[in-house]
């Protein structure tokens, strides 16, 4: 069956004066609901609006919670992420609606994560990240939704363009911009060992990859990893809010699929 740990940390930074990002996640009550449906881990960063940001990071997270539990037992986590992404876009659409002037240029990023079994299904919008970690190898497995990151994918612009552009922040995905998303969606096989990171770029805009590898590398508790994560990034950046999530897998509980049903393989 699969066994993990998780630990969150979230801070609003030292030049900031109102935390915009949120967090949140499903947990299984039962083993039963460990199999049908599994864990939901989710990490928002708002933005705009009159400083409206916070209320669009909360509203999306609060919206994919309630419909993760929603879910049909046994659903396929692509489907279901799908539909919770249209779902919260069209929430925070609705709440900068009735905000009203303060609510113009309301959105925020989203970083999803569903568990089961033996895999993972991450998707996406925007610049808020998930990164896997296995052994010493450090792996992004998001693509930042910002314009200079899809030039340079492109070929428009180089690396180091990208890397020293001043609209760096600018989105080109999010939720709340328009009335139906595209968010990008992964699945990848778990290991034991295994750790998901997920963040808002007030972390990955300070802590490298290979600041990642120094720090979680050594192992230890993932209360102390967060933390010493998020408090690395407020000392070499600190110009934003910080948010990381981390997830280690202990064990898994390796699956097939037979004529859409799944079977443990042994």
């Amino acid at each position: 069956m699969l066994d993990i740990e998780f630990s969150q940390f979230s801070d609003t930074g030292p030049t900031r004066k109102r935390n915009e990002d949120y967090l949140g996640s499903v947990l299984p009550d039962t083993p039963q609901e460990m199999r049908t449906r599994g864990w939901l881990f989710a990490v928002a960063d708002g933005v705009g609006g009159h400083q409206q940001g916070y209320v669009a990071s909360r509203t999306a997270v609060e919206s994919v919670r309630d419909g993760f539990r929603r879910a049909p037992n046994g659903e396929m986590h692509t489907t279901t992420l799908s539909r919770l992404f249209q779902q919260a876009n069209t929430k925070v659409l609705e709440a900068a609606r009735l905000a009203g002037p303060e609510g113009t240029g309301m959105a925020t990023t989203l970083v999803l994560c569903a568990l089961r079994y033996d895999r993972a299904v991450i998707g996406h919008i925007g610049d808020s990240r998930c990164y896997r970690i296995r052994g010493s190898n450090v792996t992004i497995l998001t693509n930042d939704h910002t314009i200079v990151n899809e030039q340079q994918l492109k070929g428009i612009i180089t690396l180091q363009e990208r890397d020293e552009s001043g609209i760096c922040h600018i989105l080109s995905r999010c939720l709340g911009a328009e009335l139906f998303v595209s968010p990008d969606i992964t699945e990848i096989q778990l290991l034991p060992g295994d750790i998901l990171l997920m963040c808002t770029d007030g972390m990955h805009n300070g802590v490298s990859v290979a600041d990642i590898k120094r720090i979680v590398g050594p192992g230890g508790e993932l209360d102390d990893l967060s933390r010493q994560l998020a408090e690395h990034a407020m000392t070499t950046d600190g110009n934003d809010n910080v948010t990381v999530l981390m997830v280690r897998i202990r064990d898994v509980e390796r699956v097939g699929m037979y004529r859409g049903r799944p079977y443990t393989l042994r």
